[in-house]
């Protein structure tokens, strides 16, 4: 009878152990293993077709079924996953070095090259993003690419203003001014004594400019102003499945849940970051 007890006295202690940063990783770790390891049980091209399977619904042998033109859900979906991913991370890696190394020198330096960078911030945060990337989709060859500079060229500005906030209040104390005055270069200062105080606050940013670019790339994506087909992309595959959403509402809804499952992932774990 005590083992029992003891047994039912520990599930809400384990229960409160689960918090919502487990859960995203759990959530974000599902979707990776699915867009990633698909491909190597399932070698089947996103793009091929077979009118036959034309909208057959979820099977044993194929787990999602097929879409309008008998391609694979499970594949495409896989596909615009990594294609969404592929973009969000390349854009957060661009960004976070921008961002970071503009509001370093600018609470570094101080001054007019401060006052400059906070000028510049401002009128990039003016420019609607959508006329950026269709500028860069004008330039670049691939659309994936215009994404990556169109994206990375304005979601920069938010970690510029909190490297410079965060390291402008940081910048001051007395381990700084020490560093300083023993001759230590600003590279060593601000490896040993401001990022260590800057990482914690910059990491909710950065799962949140992951999540902006994922549903950025769907947004625009949805609006035909994105990878055009047959390129597997969450948004478009929603657009090309929606005059469907009676005869196969299973099919509309998978792009729909993996774009909300990803959102859902990253902003738990920036919420728990942020605490």
């Amino acid at each position: 009878m005590t083992d029992v007890t003891n047994r039912f006295e520990t599930v809400p202690k384990l229960w409160g152990r689960i918090t919502g940063p487990s859960i995203g990783i759990l959530l974000l770790a599902i979707v990776l293993v699915f867009a990633f390891g698909l491909p190597i049980v399932n070698e089947t091209s996103p793009t091929a077709q077979s009118l036959v399977n034309a909208l057959q619904p979820p099977s044993l042998d194929t787990l999602l079924g097929y879409d309008h033109l008998g391609r694979s859900m499970s594949v495409r979906l896989a596909a615009a996953l990594r294609l969404s991913l592929g973009i969000a991370f390349a854009t957060l890696i661009t960004t976070a070095f921008i961002g970071v190394a503009l509001g370093a020198l600018a609470s570094w330096r101080g001054g007019w090259l401060d006052r400059l960078l906070v000028l510049f911030a401002d009128s990039v945060v003016a420019l609607p993003a959508l006329l950026i990337v269709l500028i860069a989709g004008l330039i670049l060859p691939t659309q994936p690419l215009a994404f990556w500079a169109g994206l990375s060229a304005t979601l920069w500005v938010e970690i510029f203003r909190l490297t410079r906030a965060t390291i402008r209040a940081r910048i001051a104390a007395p381990a700084v001014e020490a560093a300083k005055l023993l001759g230590f270069g600003p590279l060593y200062i601000f490896r040993t004594h401001l990022w260590p105080e800057l990482a914690p606050v910059l990491r909710a940013t950065f799962a949140l400019t992951f999540a902006a670019v994922v549903m950025g790339v769907a947004a625009l994506g949805f609006v035909s102003v994105g990878v055009r087909a047959p390129t597997p992309e969450l948004g478009l595959m929603m657009v090309e499945l929606l005059p469907y959403w009676r005869e196969a509402p299973w099919a509309l809804l998978q792009p729909v849940i993996a774009t909300m499952m990803t959102l859902l992932a990253l902003t738990l774990i920036a919420g728990g970051k942020t605490t």
